[in-house]
């Protein structure tokens, strides 16, 4: 990994880096092809506290701010590694730490920080409704000390791998609602307790290893006590989550980016062809310097949006503006790594591939390029809402 003068967190950045040394490409190739969840990895994590990161010193985490978060996450990418197995726990926390009970906190947070419960499922989109997250469908009624939930769930990654699930649902009906977004809730659901009661997950086979899937929810008992802050406030809730999200993945794409750029550069420091390497051809030369600018860039936009979450400052704009300029300067690095390669990009042994693959869902996930620049153009500059 590129370990630059400047960067911030470098002893965290340099611990990162040697746990992800005993994960190498071969790894994860290996679970690649046998479509399995990186155990090991995520247990290694664990056992560090990098994953309770974001939990505070009183409930046994580290109490690192965001941008800290961000950090390992870059690491782990840039070491060619991948967090994607793991990462929801860092932004999915925080909605239960910011807007769970104190009874909920001290049952949970303890327990999440030690290894001994996983929350990594975000149950949010839906197959009919996709970022349009108000029209969603899942219904939860209240009937004495618990909801009966019935719907369906789609992207909800990990879920098969998770003790616990942060779920969006409707208490009240929209027709009801002064705003499309009032009447969601959000719902703490104990996947151990939900599977084969109400719940179930298939596995989507996709063009990478993301272990997501599709849950089946039909008359699920949630008992009421789970409700995570207000009952009908949930979509507030969702969206502070968001903005964390946001800027911790866009801390994985810069991880990719700067993956690539230093696969590349020194595979042009050492391939020959026609007598002379190609670091020399400025047709290697420029696409690479252009990629490192405008990842550079982006870091910046970056770190300012972390700046602001960890100052309780609005941080949407810049949340997602960080999303976007990362995802696409990452992009850019890999199609750029992809094209110094040549040939052997396509051979899987040099993992450029698998990167090239994972790297692109950035622009798709967590939230679509165009849905980004419709936010900015409705919300930052005021113009009238498309949509």
């Amino acid at each position: 990994m590129l370990m630059e003068t400047g960067l911030d967190y470098p002893e965290i950045r340099e611990q990162v880096a040697r746990l992800c040394d005993g994960f190498p490409g071969t790894y994860w190739r290996r679970l690649e092809a046998e479509g399995a969840y990186p155990e090991a990895f995520v247990e290694a994590l664990t056992e560090s506290g990098y994953l309770a990161a974001l939990i505070p010193e009183a409930f046994g985490g580290a109490g690192l701010p965001l941008r800290a978060a961000a950090v390992i996450l870059e690491t782990i990418h840039a070491q060619g590694c991948s967090a994607a197995a793991c990462h929801a726990q860092m932004y999915t926390m925080g909605t239960l730490l910011r807007h769970g009970s104190p009874a909920q906190q001290a049952r949970y947070l303890p327990a999440i920080a030690r290894g001994e419960l996983r929350l990594q499922a975000f149950g949010v989109s839906e197959p009919g409704s996709g970022s349009d997250t108000p029209a969603l469908r899942t219904r939860a009624v209240r009937d004495g000390d618990h909801y009966v939930v019935t719907g369906q769930k789609i992207w909800t990654s990990r879920a098969l791998h998770s003790d616990l699930m942060l779920l969006l649902v409707r208490t009240t009906p929209v027709e009801d609602c002064r705003k499309r977004s009032d009447g969601l809730t959000v719902l703490l659901v104990d996947l151990r307790d939900a599977l084969g009661q109400g719940l179930s997950i298939r596995p989507i086979e996709t063009m990478i290893n993301h272990q997501t899937t599709e849950i089946f929810i039909d008359g699920l008992k949630v008992p009421a006590e789970n409700v995570i802050g207000e009952a009908g406030s949930g979509f507030r809730y969702i969206l502070d989550g968001m903005n964390a999200e946001r800027i911790l993945l866009a801390g994985e794409a810069l991880g990719d980016g700067r993956y690539f750029i230093e696969r590349a550069v020194a595979y042009a420091k050492e391939r020959v062809v026609f007598g002379r390497l190609i670091g020399q051809n400025q047709g290697i030369q420029f696409p690479l310097a252009r990629a490192r600018v405008q990842l550079d860039a982006a870091d910046l936009m970056a770190r300012q949006a972390a700046a602001l979450f960890d100052a309780g400052e609005p941080c949407g704009g810049a949340a997602n503006s960080a999303k976007l300029l990362t995802s696409e300067a990452a992009w850019q690095a890999a199609e750029v790594c992809f094209q110094t390669f040549g040939g052997f990009a396509f051979a899987k042994e040099y993992d450029i591939e698998r990167k090239w693959r994972e790297c692109r869902l950035f622009q798709t996930a967590p939230v679509s390029t165009n849905m980004i620049l419709a936010y900015v153009a409705q919300t930052v500059l005021g113009l009238p809402r498309g949509y």
